[in-house]
Formats: C-alpha cells, structure tokens, sequence
C-alpha cells in the first residue's frame, strides 16, 4: 500500500506503509478522498512549521468509510461515511493547548493515503446529500467559515476575499443564513462566477486597488465582519470596510505574514480582530446541519486521481483555482 509523503521540503513521493488494526476505541478508514488547503501549501514549503519532522503525510481534510472498527467502539460501524475532525482532540468547548496542538497533516501525519487509524471520538458523519469529493473539502474550509461568520444575524453586511475554498464557503452559509455578501477577486471571470453563487455585490481589487472605499459605497455605515484570508496586506484595508463594533475574522495569510498597521482604528471605533484556527467537532456538526437543511454543495474547482497528488499541488499553487482543488481515491 503505497501513501504521499512529504520526503524534503517541497518534494512530495510516494512510500510503503500499513495502518495497523484500530485498537480499543479506534476506527481504521479507507479514504476515499482528499481536498488540498493553502496551509497544505505553506506546509509542503517548509513555511507553516519550519521544525515539522518529515517524512510527513500531508493534508487536513478527508472523507473515508469506516472498514474497521475497535473493541468498545459505539459511535460507528462498518459502512458508515465520515470525515475525521482537524484537531483530533479538540471535541468541544474553548480551544487550549492540549486540544489545537493534534492537528492532522502537521504535526500528525495527515489524510493523503489509502487507509488511516483515527479515535471514534474524532470523527463527525458526512452529510448524506455530499459525493466523497465535496466531503473531503469540509474539514478545515468549511469549518473556519462557518466560525467565522456563524455569529452574524440575518441582514447583516459582510466581506469575502478572493474564491478559495473558504472565502466560497462563508458566502455559500452566509447567503443562507440571509447575510449580504460583498466579495472581491482579482478576475472579472471568478466575479460572474461568484455571483451566480450568491454574491450581492463584487470589486475587482486590481482595477479597484483601494478596494475598502468601494465596500463603503455599497455599505456607507460600514460592514459588521470581513472574513480576512489576506492576512497582514489587506488587514489596513479590511479595518476600514468596518462598522463600529465590527469584525475581522481572520483566517489566512495569503498577503503576507506581518507588516506595519495603525491599530488606533481598532481602538476608536472598538473593532474586534478574531482568529479562527478551524474549529471543533461540535462545530462540524453543528455547520453540518446547516449544510443538510440548505442542501449546499462546496465548489470544487478540480477532482484529480490519487496518483495525480502533485499536479493538484500545482494547481493550488498557480491561484487559478475556483473552489476546492480535491483528490479522489486514495488507493
């Protein structure tokens, strides 16, 4: 049985392995497919976690079914369609340490191969209206967009950047959660696109550079939360979309890690900068339901077989991408 590992940074190759039996309250999956994050990205360069011990298996989200299950395993049983959670030991409650700190695809290997061996605990239920492949983009993509903007009441004004796999969820849950929905995009294309998802209204940030000035024609009080994938290069102009007492729900760094910022506008108009590493699965579950009952399908831009792993790399890499860049069978 052969898994993709990270072998050197930026090298990815394939090697022999086996799973092992699942012990007590263990699952062992066979996945079935696989969807690439920016952060699997950063990972395979060596800039998430320069330290990260390689070889590792790469890649957060994943959907498998269960061909095996444990002595005192009740949650599950054999057939049953799941997705493991990111953080396998944060179930509930606040993050901490402890519970962020096990995250699949860096420290712990990750879902790209053909079988896995996970704890029952850290495992939520596919919704029964999604195909492997649109399961396999929930985990992290998902998740972080419904934290970031699952706090907002209906006819609030909100921000999206870019068409990534979370920036495309978070309009997708905010349309039907009855939010407006502002998003910007470098291509006029992606912009039509978007717009036959929901968007209400879209700026183009190349021909639009000051891009904050046209949120605040179209929403003159300012907008209750930008979900903010850019990161230290558009946070300047985030914060000036704002309402006061509005959000920044930031989740990316796309635009770069750090870089000097005036926070006196988060001090006079009393903003709030929150961080969303992903969530927990009470969160899965709870953005689950709302995924069944809206019947929302994630965009996936591309579905590549298990042995086309480093094209999808590169296809993650070019930005070109229009959702979710997803890996099917993995075996």
């Amino acid at each position: 049985m052969k898994q993709w590992q990270i072998v050197e940074w930026a090298k990815l190759a394939e090697s022999d392995f086996s799973p092992g039996a699942p012990a007590e309250g263990q699952v062992r999956l066979k996945m079935r497919a696989v969807s690439l994050n920016y952060r699997d990205h950063l990972m395979m360069l060596g800039q998430y976690n320069p330290k990260q011990p390689l070889p590792l298996v790469p890649c957060s989200d994943g959907a498998g079914e269960v061909v095996e299950v444990g002595p005192g395993v009740t949650r599950w049983k054999v057939g049953d369609r799941v997705c493991p959670i990111f953080s396998q030991s944060w179930v509930g409650g606040p993050p901490s340490k402890e519970r962020i700190s096990q995250t699949l695809g860096g420290p712990l290997d990750g879902t790209l191969r053909p079988e896995m061996v996970v704890d029952q605990q850290s495992l939520v239920a596919v919704p029964a209206h999604l195909d492997w492949e649109e399961a396999a983009c929930l985990p992290c993509a998902a998740v972080t967009a419904w934290n970031a903007i699952s706090d907002q009441p209906a006819g609030s004004r909100i921000v999206v950047q870019g068409t990534g796999g979370v920036s495309l969820f978070a309009l997708q849950l905010a349309k039907a959660a009855g939010l407006e929905v502002l998003l910007t995009s470098s291509s006029n294309e992606k912009i039509e696109r978007a717009r036959a998802l929901g968007a209400d209204h879209c700026v183009n940030y190349r021909e639009t550079p000051e891009w904050s000035r046209a949120v605040r024609a179209w929403a003159r009080d300012g907008v209750d939360c930008v979900v903010e994938v850019g990161g230290a290069g558009t946070l300047e102009q985030s914060l000036r979309c704002l309402k006061p007492g509005g959000k920044i729900a930031m989740i990316g760094i796309l635009a770069g890690a750090a870089k000097p910022l005036n926070v006196l506008p988060i001090l006079m108009q009393q903003l709030r900068v929150q961080g969303v590493l992903v969530g927990n699965r009470d969160d899965f579950e709870a953005m689950n339901r709302v995924l069944a009952r809206a019947q929302i399908r994630p965009v996936l831009d591309q579905r590549l077989p298990y042995s086309q792993a480093p094209q999808a790399w590169e296809r993650l890499a070019s930005g070109q991408h229009f959702g979710k860049v997803a890996i099917s069978g993995c075996w």
